[in-house]
């Protein structure tokens, strides 16, 4: 394992779904990032700042609402990127080749999930396919999850879930973005360890937000 670039299996942590022990992985990785890379901390601590004073249920409602039912964003980079298209095969299939390489276990979820992508970094031996891989495709995927919590894409995505199913769940409105701020995080500490060139996202949407807008034509 790369240990100068070990913490990012400790920032798939905070993407991961909430369990036992989750404020204090939060705590240990607030503590890293102020001596590591202070601007990220700084970004991290609204996210911080709000789980770690919440109990496990809200830690996990507040996760569902933000990546699954009803979500702004997803975690699966390749569908951030690709959507459905044939490309997002190519990834998912080349990427669990570079787990199962290396023994990382994606558990339950897919290889292109953020967090299974995270604790992937460390382990890859090719430094040049690892700058590439964050710089085309990771960081690409990064800005677009980011970019789905700013306020006028958070209207689009209420008015296409009311539309949908006549009805939007309650959320925590002074957080209901608080995960933006963690994703914000894990830009900034990429940016300082790969000093990518800041990519913009392939302007293919993914289908997700495609849909979303074109309910929004129709309706309107």
């Amino acid at each position: 394992m790369n240990q100068a670039i070990r913490h990012y299996h400790d920032l798939a942590d905070l993407l991961d779904y909430p369990d036992e022990g989750f404020s204090d992985k939060i705590k240990l990785t607030q503590q890293f990032l102020s001596k590591s890379y202070p601007h990220a901390s700084v970004e991290l601590e609204p996210f911080a700042s709000y789980m770690t004073s919440v109990g496990l249920l809200d830690q996990q409602e507040l996760f569902i609402r933000s990546f699954d039912v009803q979500s702004l964003t997803t975690l699966d980079v390749g569908y951030v990127i690709f959507g459905d298209d044939y490309k997002r095969g190519e990834l998912l299939v080349n990427l669990n080749r570079e787990h199962k390489a290396v023994q990382n276990d994606c558990g339950n979820e897919l290889a292109d999930y953020l967090p299974n992508v995270l604790r992937l970094l460390p382990k890859i031996h090719d430094d040049s396919f690892l700058l590439e891989f964050v710089e085309k495709i990771l960081v690409p995927a990064l800005q677009s999850m980011i970019r789905a919590f700013a306020k006028e894409e958070v209207v689009k995505k209420e008015a296409f879930f009311i539309k949908k199913y006549k009805t939007i769940i309650d959320r925590p409105t002074d957080q209901y973005c608080v995960y933006q701020h963690a994703l914000k995080a894990l830009y900034i500490t990429l940016k300082s360890d790969f000093n990518f060139h800041v990519a913009e996202a392939p302007e293919k949407q993914s289908d997700f937000l495609r849909n979303i807008s074109t309910e929004i034509i129709l309706e309107d």
